[in-house]
């Protein structure tokens, strides 16, 4: 694919494509027709059935997907950071990923489900004509189409109230932080704050009027699957894990794990491992 080797868009019918083309840093758009699904994220379960889809945006907190003998459904997967490269400045977009966190289901009208399964063709027919001297620019306006369609499903269900520009970047900017994965050494509100030169007073009314979530929830959303990810390596310890998470102590550490992963570190580590007959 040459210098369009970093964009790999997959489209397919066939549901079993998804657990074996699902990366890291792509983002799964997976659009039911008929029957009907659940798909366990972020430690929560979602239903979901013909004319709705699920976008899931964070692949790795997405532990489990099952569905009924007779669902049918389209995939589309794509990289995330390349459909953000695709949006304007739009106030919607970045409220709109963060409640896709939360729930992950969109429900569908008849206009939605074809406009919406149109995009998927359209881009399935295109993603192969990597030779295309304007290949990102040729996909990249199709994968647009394809996003706001979403969106336009996406803000029909719970769009909240609009937000002026500059606090639209000021959440956006604090996202783009966490998603570094600087929550492994900061967590504290007031840091971010800081980094942002706003209050941390102003940054939770912002962060609230633009998401409905704390500026703590955030973090947490963006620690606890970088920290899931550490404890399923089995070459570090516990300790370990701690240290680079920068705990401050042992008990600590261990009442954060269980309050977002529902069992102690030990427990979380003993639940990997397979069980004897």
């Amino acid at each position: 694919m040459d210098s369009h080797s970093d964009i790999t868009i997959t489209y397919s019918t066939d549901i079993s494509v998804v657990e074996s083309n699902l990366n890291r840093g792509d983002c799964l758009h997976l659009l039911c027709t008929k029957g009907q699904g659940e798909v366990t994220y972020g430690e929560r379960s979602f239903g979901f059935g013909a004319h709705s889809m699920i976008v899931i945006s964070k692949p790795g907190a997405m532990t489990m997907l099952t569905h009924s003998d007779d669902m049918e459904a389209v995939a589309l997967i794509a990289p995330l950071q390349f459909l953000y490269n695709q949006l304007p400045p739009n106030h919607f977009g970045i409220g709109g990923c963060i409640d896709l966190w939360d729930n992950p289901v969109i429900p569908l009208t008849e206009d939605d489900e074809e406009k919406i399964l149109g995009d998927f063709a359209r881009l399935g027919e295109r993603i192969g004509e990597t030779s295309h001297v304007f290949y990102k620019e040729l996909i990249g306006s199709m994968a647009l189409t394809m996003v706001y369609d979403i969106f336009q499903a996406h803000a029909r269900r719970d769009h909240g109230d609009s937000i002026s520009e500059r606090n639209a970047d000021l959440v956006s900017r604090l996202v783009n932080m966490l998603s570094t994965g600087m929550v492994k050494e900061y967590r504290d509100v007031g840091y971010y704050a800081e980094q942002l030169h706003v209050s941390p007073k102003y940054l939770g009314n912002i962060v609230k009027k633009q998401t409905g979530r704390s500026v703590m929830h955030l973090i947490d959303q963006h620690t606890v699957p970088l920290l899931r990810e550490y404890l399923n390596n089995p070459k570090l310890s516990l300790t370990q894990i701690a240290d680079m998470f920068h705990f401050n102590t042992t008990s600590y550490f261990t009442r954060y794990v269980q309050k977002h992963l529902g069992k102690t570190p030990s427990e979380y580590r003993a639940s990997l491992q397979p069980k004897k007959k």
